[in-house]
C-alpha cells in the first residue's frame, strides 16, 4: 500500500517537477549575450567552454552511477538539482575563462545525475503492463509540453530584463534552480528490488570505481549487442548533439546580424511555445510517420542549418533575412519538441528496469561524447572563419550523417516486435 502511494505521489509531482527542472529557465535566449557581452568572453571561447561541459559528463558518468546505487535516485536528483543550481551561482561571479569552465563542471555533474534519475523516476513509478511505455510517452510528453510554455514566457521575460541589466536573467535562473531543488524533495524513494531481481549475493557486492568501469563497459557490450538499440543509441546521440550546438549557432547568427537583445527572448519564445506544442503532440507525430518519424524530424533540421548559413551569409535585405531565419528556426524547433519524448520510448520499449539503466548510462556517455566533439569542432572553426560560414560547413556535416544513420537503421529499427529476431528481444529482457 505504502510503495503504492509512493509511486503515485512520483507520477503526480512528475509533471510539476519537468514543467520546471527539465532545463534551466530564463537562460538559453540570452546566455551568449551574458557571456560575450557581460563577461566580455568571446564566441569561440563560449563554444570551447560548452565543448568541456559534455567532458565533464563523461568523466563522471561512473561516480554519478555509483552515488546513484549507493544514495538512491531521490537523494541522487536532489544532489543534482544542488550542481545546477550551483553553476548558475558560478556564471554570475564569473571573472574570467576559467570561472565558465568551473561553472560547465558544476552543471555537468548535475545534469549527468539528472538524465539518469528523472525518467526512470518515472518509469519506475509506472505500473508494469503492456501500456507502461505509452503512459510514459505520455506523462513524459506532457512535462516537456509544460516546460516549453514555462520556458516561452521566461524567455520573453528574460530579453526585457537583460535589455535593463545583464545579470537580471541570471538572477530568476538562479532561483528556479531553487524551485527544482525544493521539488525533488517531495519524490518518494521507489523499491525495485522484485522489478530488478537483485541477489542478496549482488546486493552485499562493494560498489567500486573498478567495478562500475568494468559494468559499464559490460552494459556498452550488451547494449550493442542489440542492432536496434545500437543505432537508436547512435542516432539520438548524435542529434541531440547537433540541437545542442544549434541552440549557440541560432543566438549568434541574431548577434552578428545586428538584432536587438530584447528581441531575442520574444522570438526564442515564440518558438518555445511551438515545441510545447509538438512535444505535447509527439504521439500524433509517431501515429503518422511511424517508422519514417526520426527521419521526418532530423533531415529538416540538417538542412535549414545550410540554409541558415546562407541566408546570412549572403544577407541581401535585412528584413528577408530575418524572414528566413525564423523559418528555418521553425522547422528546428518543431522537430525538437516530440524528439527527446520518442526517443526515450523508442530505447525503452521492450525492456525492464536494469535494461533501462544500462541503456540510460550507454545514451548519456555517447550523446555527451558527440556533443564535445561538435561544440569543439564549432569553437575551431569559429576561430578562423564567420558564423554563417561555420554553419554551413556544420550543416553540411550533420546531413550526411543523418542521413548515413537512417540509411543503415532502416531494416533495424522501426519494426513490428514479431518482426524481431528473437535473440533481439532476450537481449533487451535482461536482467
Amino acid at each position: 500500500m505504502e510503495l503504492t502511494k509512493a509511486k503515485k505521489r512520483n507520477v503526480e509531482l512528475f509533471v510539476r517537477y519537468k514543467m520546471f527542472s527539465w532545463d534551466m529557465l530564463f537562460y538559453y535566449a540570452i546566455i551568449f549575450l551574458f557571456f560575450t557581452q557581460v563577461k566580455q568572453i568571446s564566441g569561440a571561447d563560449v563554444f570551447l567552454a560548452e565543448s568541456a561541459y559534455p567532458i565533464f559528463k563523461i568523466i563522471f558518468l561512473i561516480p554519478a552511477t555509483i552515488l546513484i546505487e549507493k544514495i538512491g535516485k531521490r537523494k541522487s536528483l536532489i544532489t543534482g538539482n544542488i550542481f545546477v543550481l550551483a553553476s548558475i551561482i558560478i556564471y554570475i561571479f564569473a571573472n574570467n575563462f576559467y570561472h565558465i569552465i568551473l561553472g560547465e563542471f558544476c552543471s555537468a555533474i548535475g545534469y549527468i545525475i539528472k538524465g539518469v534519475c528523472e525518467a526512470n523516476m518515472l518509469y519506475d513509478s509506472l505500473e508494469k503492463d503492456e501500456k507502461r511505455g505509452s503512459r510514459f510517452s505520455k506523462i513524459d510528453g506532457q512535462a516537456t509540453s509544460l516546460y516549453y510554455y514555462i520556458d516561452a514566457i521566461s524567455s520573453v521575460a528574460s530579453g526585457f530584463l537583460f535589455a535593463i541589466n545583464g545579470y537580471l536573467p541570471m538572477i530568476f535562473c538562479a532561483l528556479t534552480c531553487l524551485l527544482s531543488v525544493i521539488l525533488s524533495f517531495q519524490f518518494k524513494e521507489i523499491d525495485n528490488v522484485p522489478d530488478l531481481e537483485i541477489t542478496e549475493e549482488e546486493k552485499k557486492e562493494k560498489t567500486t570505481l573498478k567495478k562500475e568501469w568494468k559494468d559499464l563497459k559490460k552494459s556498452l557490450k550488451l547494449v550493442f549487442k542489440s542492432s536496434r538499440l545500437k543505432n537508436l543509441i547512435l542516432f539520438g546521440a548524435i542529434f541531440s548533439g547537433i540541437l545542442s550546438v544549434l541552440t549557440t549557432l541560432r543566438s549568434g547568427l541574431l548577434s552578428d546580424i545586428g538584432v536587438p537583445s530584447q528581441y531575442f527572448g520574444i522570438i526564442f519564445a515564440v518558438f518555445g511555445i511551438i515545441s510545447g506544442i509538438s512535444a505535447k503532440n509527439q504521439n500524433k507525430f509517431h501515429q503518422a510517420f511511424r517508422n519514417r518519424t526520426l527521419k521526418k524530424l532530423s533531415i529538416p533540421v540538417g538542412i535549414s542549418c545550410i540554409l541558415m548559413g546562407v541566408i546570412c551569409k549572403f544577407n541581401i535585405i535585412y528584413t528577408m533575412t530575418i524572414i528566413g531565419l525564423l523559418v528555418l528556426f521553425l522547422i528546428q524547433y518543431v522537430a525538437k519538441g516530440p524528439f527527446y519524448t520518442l526517443i526515450r520510448q523508442y530505447m525503452n520499449n521492450f525492456t525492464n528496469s536494469n535494461m533501462r539503466v544500462k541503456i540510460s548510462s550507454s545514451y548519456n556517455l555517447l550523446e555527451s561524447l558527440f556533443r564535445a566533439i561538435f561544440c569543439f569542432g564549432a569553437s575551431f572553426l569559429l576561430r578562423i572563419t564567420s558564423t554563417d560560414n561555420v554553419t554551413i560547413m556544420l550543416g553540411c556535416i550533420f546531413t550526411l550523417i543523418l542521413v548515413l544513420l537512417l540509411d543503415n537503421m532502416k531494416d533495424k529499427v522501426g519494426l513490428k516486435p514479431e518482426e524481431y529476431k528473437e535473440s533481439e528481444i532476450k537481449i533487451l529482457e535482461l536482467k
